[in-house]
Parts: C-alpha cells; structure tokens; sequence
C-alpha cells in the first residue's frame, strides 16, 4: 500500500481521493495540501488523511510516499522539483506543463532523483483505447498513414474554479481540458509531432465559451492527423487510425470497431472500468518497482511538445514547426 499527499483540494483533486480512499488496495491519500484549509477541513476528516497549508508539511510527514499534484497548471514545474529533491515519486494531473521546456525539466529532475513519474491521462485506460492500441500494434492495418481524434466534453466549460478561467492557466481554450487527451493518444500511437497547424474559432468567450478546436499534424515518422474539440458539445469521444490494409476506431469508453481489407467488420463492446482507478493502481505498480508507469517520460514530454506548438499556432496563426 503506498501512501500518497494529495496537492490541491479543489474539485479535481476531491474527485481523485473520492474514486480512491477506501476502494484500492494499492493506494491511500494520508496527507492533504490546500491553501484554504477551512474549507475541506471536513473533508480531511471523512477521507481520514491529515491536513497541510504547505507541500513542504507534506514532503516532511514521514508517512507520505510519493505526492500527486492537482494544482494550477503553471505551478507544476516548481512542485514537482521540489517533490524529485525529495526523492518522493511523482503524479501530476494533465496537463503535465504548459511549455516544453518545464516538462522536460520536470522528467529530467525525477530522472535524476531516481524516481518514476506518471500523468493523468485516465483516458489512456479506457477498454476502447486499450482496445484500439492492441489492435495498431498487432500489425494488422499494415502501414499506419493517418490518425483522427476528436473529444468534446460540456464539462470542460464548466466553471470549476477562478483559475481555470485564467488564459495564463488554460492556453488553447479547450486543450487543456480535452484536446491534451487526444495528444496522449497520438503522441503514443504515432510518435513525436513535427508540425502542427491549428485553428481557434470562438463565438462567444466568458465562463461559458462557445469555441471549436482544429489542428492538422504531421508526425515525425511520415503519419498524418488531424484534432477535433467543441468545448460546448455534449461528451464524445473518437479515435481512428487508418493503415493500407485497414483502420480501427476507438468510440468512447468501451466500443472499438476494426475494419479490414476484403470488408472485414468486427465491433466490440467492452466492459467499463474505473479509469481513475487502473491509472493510480498503474502509479502504484512503477512506485513499487513492479512494472513501468504506461505513459513513458519521452511520451509525457513530447505531448506538451505538440501541446505548446498548438497554442503558438492558434496565437499566430502560423503552422508552428518542432525541433528536436
């Protein structure tokens, strides 16, 4: 059983302890951070974990084994290396940085502390995209020439907290709640991006945007893509990878359907999961040396790669080419 700080109280962070406490048998929170103490003074004590203003408290708690940051987006790089100076094992909740060059350093400062780190990106988990990635690596699309992702969620225009109207918090409008998720999901299946061309078209700004997401890739390896987001839309979510001999698409949480050559059909609905749950029982099994978080540190870091060349791009609006 690992014991985990939990940095940052607010809804996010609650809804993490909430799918957790009680209900793994590989992890618990046994320290929580806010900065408004009062209010989640009752919450500490139904959830049973000790209280803290400061991650300092929580990194000097002689329980706590690792920490999970669920903090505004820009404060991630300076917590996360002070949690690596710790020696302490690190999640951060997507998206990891905002800039490249902080996630690098991020992953470089838990390298050097010799601890693992992992990201949210629950979705990664889903039955579908578990699904979908068996499928691509299987080998059975022949050469993978193109991928399509697009994820909307009314939720992400939901007014959680003051912050997260910030543009300095949330670059991209509706990257940072869904689009990262698709960049996930591309950055492993079709590996590092070197262009992206975006396009940003909002109707209606404020606490309840109307904006839709475009974005043209082109990978490194030769693959094309193109990103879809509509912040306002009810939830929907599609992955589709197109190979010379057949394409499979990834259709929510549980439905995957692989097409072949010769009018080969097959679609399956799979169990649901908790999410939540399989990507902190996953952090747990690196924490404990039993198997390699999924997400790997290339992988995190090349995400806010594509994510940062995607704000640029919606800024200028300029194709934004990446280096390196």
């Amino acid at each position: 059983m690992i014991n985990i700080a939990m940095v940052g109280l607010g809804w996010w962070g609650k809804t993490i302890i909430n799918a957790v406490q009680g209900k793994s048998d590989k992890v618990r929170f046994v320290h929580g951070v806010s900065q408004e103490p009062d209010s989640v003074r009752d919450f500490a004590k139904e959830k049973g974990f000790t209280l803290s203003t400061t991650l300092e408290a929580a990194l000097a708690d002689p329980h706590v084994q690792a920490v999970w940051l669920a903090t505004p987006h820009s404060t991630h790089r300076k917590l996360a290396e002070q949690v690596a100076a710790a020696k302490k094992p690190l999640f951060c909740e997507k998206p990891f940085a905002l800039k490249f060059a902080d996630a690098a350093a991020m992953v470089d400062a838990c390298k050097k502390a010799g601890v693992p780190v992992g990201v949210g990106q629950n979705k990664r988990f889903w039955p579908a995209m578990v699904e979908l990635n068996r499928v691509v690596a299987s080998g059975v699309l022949g050469r993978v020439l193109h991928i399509e992702g697009h994820y909307s969620n009314e939720n992400s225009s939901n007014f959680f907290a003051p912050w997260r109207d910030l543009p300095s918090e949330t670059p991209g409008a509706g990257m940072t709640g869904t689009g990262i998720h698709i960049l996930d999901a591309f950055t492993h299946l079709a590996g590092p991006t070197a262009e992206v061309n975006a396009q940003f078209v909002s109707t209606r700004g404020g606490h309840d945007p109307l904006d839709t997401i475009s974005v043209l890739f082109k990978f490194r390896n030769g693959v094309s893509g193109f990103l879809g987001a509509v912040r306002p839309s009810p939830i929907y979510w599609r992955v589709h990878v197109f190979g010379d001999k057949g394409s499979v698409e990834a259709l929510g949480e549980t439905e995957c359907i692989t097409r072949l050559s010769g009018n080969k059909f097959e679609r399956k609905v799979l169990p649901k999961i908790e999410s939540l749950m399989a990507e902190i029982d996953a952090f747990a099994d690196a924490v404990e040396g039993r198997a390699p978080y999924p997400i790997t540190p290339d992988e995190i870091v090349n995400t806010i790669g594509a994510f940062e060349a995607i704000t640029t791009s919606i800024e200028t609006g300029k194709p934004v080419k990446l280096t390196g």
